[in-house]
């Protein structure tokens, strides 16, 4: 009976980001990735490598959500109600934070010196990339299994920093799988772990019934924050145009899933 009302739970979750009561969900996410503590099982199911599964949606979310090793800031201004920013923030020259956008770039809420969690999305479906996390299931498959690929930028006035549209939907499939042309890499290996997902809809006790795999970067990498402006400028099949709310840090133990010791 409960894994029949997960699924059902898991499908309204994904279209609407409706929520369950915490004790009827399963591990969930944000976490703090220096700490391995959990009390929960976790996913029912074998996790599976992104390169074997489609990339279904890119979204941000405003400061990370996600505690880690290069971001472990509070995040504090009404801009960045929760989360976390990343270590370099109150070390950029001000240069690097020259707003000449002045507030008006096409990623909108946003300016340099801000932090982001960019969280790629990974699904069992045959499905097409789309907005929201409802693309990443259909009327056939509603069950699918879910991994995020999560890096956390600082962004910056720079053009030798990172470039995002080098992070962006590959415009073929790669062996028969949507795909971004690349993930981030030099930021430490990922730490894996089984959770949920998450956004500012949730807080206990409503708590998240989709499971996820998370791949979690430890460090912050530079990212040109013009390069975000014009990858939504041009357009891209998600509607992204602006970060969404962070979740809070979950620290209830029984609701995190024990992990491996950060490597």
């Amino acid at each position: 009976m409960y894994r029949f009302m997960s699924l059902i739970s898991m499908v309204l979750a994904l279209s609407s980001q409706a929520g369950v009561m915490c004790d009827e969900a399963g591990a969930q996410s944000p976490r703090d990735i220096m700490r391995s503590e959990g009390d929960h099982a976790g996913l029912t199911s074998t996790p599976r490598g992104s390169t074997a599964m489609h990339l279904c949606n890119i979204h941000m979310h405003s400061s990370a959500e996600h505690k880690g090793p290069g971001f472990n800031i509070p995040a504090q201004s009404p801009q960045h109600a929760s989360g976390y920013l990343c270590n370099e923030t109150f070390d950029l020259s001000p240069e690097m934070l020259k707003d000449t956008h002045k507030g008006q770039g096409a990623y909108k809420n946003v300016k340099p010196g801000d932090t982001i969690e960019v969280h790629w999305v990974f699904t069992s479906c045959d499905i097409k990339p789309g907005p929201g996390l409802g693309s990443c299931l259909n009327d056939h498959c509603k069950d699918p299994l879910l991994r995020v690929e999560s890096q956390v930028f600082l962004l910056v006035n720079d053009r030798k920093a990172a470039d995002f549209n080098a992070y962006t939907l590959n415009e073929e499939k790669v062996f028969g799988f949507y795909q971004p042309k690349q993930l981030p890499e030099g930021s430490g290996t990922p730490v894996l772990y089984k959770g949920s997902t998450t956004g500012g809809n949730y807080e206990s006790p409503i708590c998240s019934a989709a499971e996820v795999s998370w791949s979690v970067r430890p460090k912050c990498v530079l990212l040109d924050i013009d390069s975000l402006h014009q990858w939504v400028a041009s357009g891209n099949v998600f509607n992204e145009d602006k970060p969404h709310v962070s979740r809070t840090l979950v620290t209830d133990t029984a609701l995190l899933s024990k992990m491996s010791a950060l490597r």
